[in-house]
């Protein structure tokens, strides 16, 4: 096949212009069938192959430079540039990662992970370029769904004003993770609806371009001229108007079409804009019709399109989800945000059934904080539903528009600790940390599916200040042996007299397993809140068994072990993760890794306890 000779961009290069859309056809093949073993970002990238081509086709990543927003689709480049072979082991521990790494390869230049970020990043390539005296290309390729994010804007309005030469690639799917949404999304949807608008631009150009030109004077009337006549039969682009040259829409699966624009762009002096429409999950039906349903997969039956196996355990999306509708029928008080991500969260079914109530603010992180803050200003209540990795978009938010100002918002945190195959760029292993010196800020985390539910009820109903609920994507159900929720109260789930054993949230089932395990008689509590500490309930097993464990699914730096510590005045022994980033792989693997797996907390137990001494 045409894959198997594609080794490194070069070769994209040799071939005949008319072969490439076979060879883009195999990549999708490829793409299927590896993906149906691995998972990862089917979606995106099955609507960018030829758009990676046609990159490739143009652009030397050798030396030009391209950054993949988010990065997400970047699993046709990683195949162009030497990696195919390693595609077998994607996103599993010790293997390739799922987005862009330039410790994994000379054509990654920048690593990527969240939206809206490749704009800034590529104007600060570009700018050290310019310093050093270099002439190579940079390439922003960024989705219509990262443009809701501010960071794009201020880019793209610091490169209007510095007039750098680069290049932004506007690949527009019309979807972020969810269908995309907003004004943003209807502009585009417009450009993309009305060719005469791009058609009479061509015209007007072309004649007055026709015109004789004597001398400079004349020259500069004659562009103010042109310029004239086209704004007063059309409006101008908004990325012209921030200092873009603007070309598209561009079909982003005809190849040909766009090598041409890429060479075109690469003479224009300043930034310039390419507005490239593609279709999501392009060449696989099921991806096509459930673009949302296959931007992030498990493996899964390539005929079907049904995905393989089950959750051993529980889903805490779905049981926010359907909790917060059952609260929000009772207190039509409740409001419901998320930032692009209405399905991942568990707001479909809100979103569906309150449209009144419900806010989808695109990716944008920031605002929704703020967002939320004038709604509790009013006194509604807001409950911002936000991965753990993306709510750090929004300390600044959290601190002086939410917590100085002590309004009730309720910040649903899903994703919290370990998240498994994305990686360093997403797992939520910081936000006890960021969130804990906050002001009036309380933090709670729940350990069972039934506590979650108890929380979110406690925190829209009775709770009056900022409250967070950090919760991991899945719980084990450990219900036998957890007491009703009470606020700022710890749960000894189990007595003990040898060692103390504090659990925060999904961790209560591995210390539960773990203190089996060992069979040692420890005192098992279950933290459930977080901030303000019980440090009473801690206090009084500590005198007891005289030493503490505290697990965490967090970094130990600022984490409720250290805070533990400092309230004790005494060391404890604190599991969780230092603070060097954590690799991509399977959740079971990583906490296996990290020492925050059942049978490495038995031993620990054991070794602790002074009962056995392990190696």
């Amino acid at each position: 096949t045409l894959l198997n000779a594609i080794n490194n961009p070069q070769d994209i290069k040799k071939l005949d212009i008319k072969k490439l859309d076979t060879l883009a056809a195999q990549i999708r093949e490829f793409l299927i069938t590896g993906m149906s073993k691995t998972g990862g970002h089917l979606a995106s990238n099955l609507g960018t192959v030829e758009l990676t081509i046609a990159l490739h086709r143009v652009f030397d990543t050798k030396t030009d430079k391209i950054i993949w927003d988010v990065g997400h689709q970047s699993y046709t480049h990683k195949i162009i540039t030497g990696r195919k072979d390693e595609f077998e082991n994607l996103r599993c521990l010790g293997g390739i990662s799922g987005f862009p790494r330039f410790d994994e390869s000379v054509h990654d230049c920048f690593n990527t992970g969240h939206a809206s970020t490749s704009i800034s990043a590529a104007l600060g390539l570009a700018t050290a370029r310019d310093l050093e005296g270099k002439k190579h290309s940079v390439i922003a390729v960024i989705g219509d769904g990262a443009l809701t994010g501010g960071l794009a804007y201020e880019g793209m309005n610091n490169a209007g004003r510095i007039k750098s030469n680069f290049i932004v690639v506007l690949n527009d799917n019309e979807m972020s993770i969810s269908k995309n949404v907003g004004a943003l999304s209807k502009y585009l949807n417009r450009l993309r609806s009305d060719p005469n608008y791009f058609k009479a631009k061509k015209d007007i150009d072309a004649f007055l371009n026709k015109i004789p030109k004597y001398g400079g004077a004349i020259a500069n009337k004659l562009q103010r001229a042109k310029d004239g006549v086209r704004y007063l039969l059309m409006q101008s682009s908004m990325f012209e108007v921030l200092g873009f040259a603007y070309y598209g829409p561009i079909d982003g699966h005809d190849i040909p079409q766009m090598v041409d624009f890429f060479n075109r762009a690469k003479k224009v002096e300043g930034p310039v804009l390419l507005h490239i429409y593609t279709k999501k999950g392009k060449g696989y039906s099921f991806a096509e019709d459930e673009p949302c349903a296959f931007h992030g997969i498990g493996s899964f039956d390539i005929c079907t399109g049904r995905q393989n196996g089950e959750h051993a355990h529980i889903s805490t999306a779905k049981v926010f989800g359907k909790k917060l509708v059952d609260i929000a029928k009772k207190n039509k008080k409740v409001v419901a945000i998320t930032a692009a991500m209405p399905d991942g969260t568990g707001l479909s079914d809100f979103a569906e059934k309150y449209k009144n109530r419900f806010f989808d603010v695109g990716i944008a992180e920031q605002h929704s904080v703020t967002f939320a803050a004038g709604l509790a200003k009013e006194h509604f209540v807001p409950v911002v539903a936000v991965y753990s990795t993306f709510l750090q978009r929004s300390y600044d938010q959290i601190l002086h528009d939410v917590a100085l100002q002590k309004l009730h918002v309720v910040f649903a945190i899903d994703r919290s600790g370990i998240v498994g195959e994305d990686g360093e760029t997403h797992h939520g292993i910081y936000d006890i940390s960021y969130l804990s010196h906050i002001p009036n800020l309380s933090i709670l985390a729940p350990s069972s599916p039934k506590q979650l539910e108890q929380m979110l009820d406690y925190a829209i109903n009775e709770h009056t200040y900022p409250i967070a609920i950090r919760y991991n994507k899945a719980i084990k159900d450990v219900e036998h042996c957890i007491k009703p929720f009470e606020f700022a109260k710890a749960q000894v789930v189990k007595t003990g007299k040898d060692i103390t054993v504090v659990a925060v949230g999904n961790m209560l089932s591995t210390a539960v397993e773990a203190v089996a395990l060992s069979g040692v008689d420890a005192e098992v509590i279950d933290l459930g809140t977080i901030k303000p500490l019980d440090i009473k309930t801690i206090r009084r097993s500590a005198n007891k068994t005289g030493k503490i464990i505290v697990i965490e699914d967090n970094v130990i730096i600022g984490g409720a072990g250290s805070q533990i510590e400092i309230a004790l005045s005494k060391p404890v022994i604190k599991l969780g993760y230092d603070d060097n980033p954590l690799p991509h792989g399977q959740q079971h693997q990583l906490y296996k890794k990290y020492k925050l797996d059942a049978k490495s907390v038995a031993r620990l137990i054991l070794k602790e306890s002074g009962i056995e001494k392990t190696s």
